[in-house]
């Protein structure tokens, strides 16, 4: 069976180029992903939008499908009006499941044929699991293409293992236990076995058309698509999220930005270097309060040469006041928006000759969420609305003025340093070609 297990994609690969259209039984080729997001999980109550490393677990695995840039159409299938909003910030269109799926015992190929039912214009089919979050582009691109270009009928994703197996032995039935898959006494060192391909559950492909003759993603003509181990991250019950938050962090994909690139910071005074309160003296003077770890992290920033442009609001003399100190104190050039930042920010982003992927943006509210969208790198504290939570690429785990702004410092700093290092391994990878 054909194989990739190639962990950084390389620059041959055109992991971005748009899939070639041909017609299949005399209409164009249609690719789709779909996400099956029901409401009602046992194991982690709304675990589809529940927050992992800064992002609501769907949101993992749409933006890696809509940058693989592989399929004609990005679905959510869904009984839940809060995941619906979730998968629409993300891009994604919306099927609204009927209940007759929606059930504690539906399958999830009688949801994928009540989808495909109702869109017959869509040819080939991409199950992506919403519990996938170390998915990248490049994993989904390449296995479209081995149906697109290669000819096959169904892919499916695979990670080898090497666990030796032994047969259950049921209490007090008195069986001797047996082993699978070794000689124990040959035991194979790891080095000297190939271990075995097991389903990881991130992704089933399949041409409509197979799965009508066959019932199922993996009939006719199927080939196997294997990912390496740390991209194989599954979630199905509390005791796995903080293991997968981790492995996310270090693994995972972030979009599109080119975080060692990026020179250039906003950060919202109001909302995000404070908590939203203002004290009043005794004699009527208002005072906000500031969180030393937060200009700490701007300090971390400026170490790495990235510039930070405080934001304030002519509607909030008090933070104008704080980010003018605060200016003082690091270097920080403090910059007045209006009810729409963008329109003021455009032009110096422009001036500085960046693009908007370039750019690191904390916000807090609603009136932030076009440069929380266009920001390449974007953040915003963990009491902010759902409108600026949805729009954010990161949701800190902090407060706003409670360390928000040096978490989100932590993790550009941890997105430079694994872009580096990926960029490393990628040069070693082609010098071994």
């Amino acid at each position: 069976m054909a194989t990739s297990k190639r962990s950084i994609p390389r620059e041959s690969d055109g992991l971005h180029a748009e899939s070639k259209l041909t017609r299949v039984e005399g209409k164009p080729r249609h690719v789709a992903a779909l996400i099956l997001a029901r409401g009602g999980s046992k194991g982690i109550p709304l675990k589809n939008i529940k927050v992992l490393a800064g992002v609501p677990l769907l949101g993992w695995v749409l933006r890696a499908a809509k940058d693989s840039e592989k399929f004609q159409s990005v679905w959510v299938s869904t009984d839940h009006d809060d995941i619906e909003k979730v998968a629409k910030a993300y891009g994604a269109e919306v099927h609204r499941r009927s209940p007759e799926v929606s059930k504690d015992s539906s399958s999830s190929l009688d949801t994928i044929r009540e989808f495909v039912r109702l869109h017959p214009e869509i040819t080939v089919v991409c199950h992506i699991q919403a519990t996938s979050p170390c998915l990248h582009p490049f994993h989904l691109a390449e296995a479209v293409e081995m149906i697109t270009e290669k000819g096959f009928d169904s892919v499916f994703s695979v990670v080898r293992s090497h666990q030796f197996r032994w047969k259950e032995v049921k209490k007090g039935s008195g069986e001797i236990t047996k082993p699978f898959n070794l000689d124990p006494s040959k035991r194979p060192r790891r080095q000297d076995w190939d271990g075995e391909l097991c389903e990881n559950g991130s992704f089933y492909c399949s041409t409509i058309k197979s799965l009508d003759e066959t019932g199922n993603t993996q009939g006719n003509k199927v080939v196997y698509y294997e990912m390496l181990p740390e991209y194989s991250v599954d979630i199905d019950v509390d005791i796995d999220w903080p293991v997968a938050e981790q492995r996310v962090l270090r693994y995972g994909y972030f979009g599109r930005a080119t975080p060692e690139v990026v020179r250039l910071m906003f950060c919202n005074v109001s909302g995000c270097l404070t908590e939203g309160r203002i004290f009043l003296s005794v004699s009527g003077e208002e005072m906000v309060s500031i969180n030393t770890r937060d200009t700490m992290g701007i300090r971390m920033l400026q170490k790495e040469e990235m510039e930070v442009v405080l934001l304030t609001s002519d509607l909030d003399p008090v933070s104008q006041l704080l980010a003018d100190k605060l200016a003082k104190r690091t270097g920080c050039k403090v910059m007045q928006v209006g009810e729409e930042p963008l329109n003021d920010l455009k032009p110096l982003v422009e001036q500085k000759n960046l693009g908007w992927k370039d750019v690191a943006y904390m916000g807090c509210d609603k009136q932030d969420v076009n440069c929380l969208n266009l920001a390449g790198l974007s953040a915003v504290p963990r009491d902010a609305p759902k409108v600026a939570i949805n729009a954010t690429k990161y949701t800190c785990h902090n407060a706003g003025g409670m360390g928000a702004v040096r978490e989100f410092a932590e993790h550009i700093l941890l997105l430079k340093e694994k872009a580096k290092s990926q960029m490393e391994q990628h040069r070693i990878n082609r010098n071994n070609f």
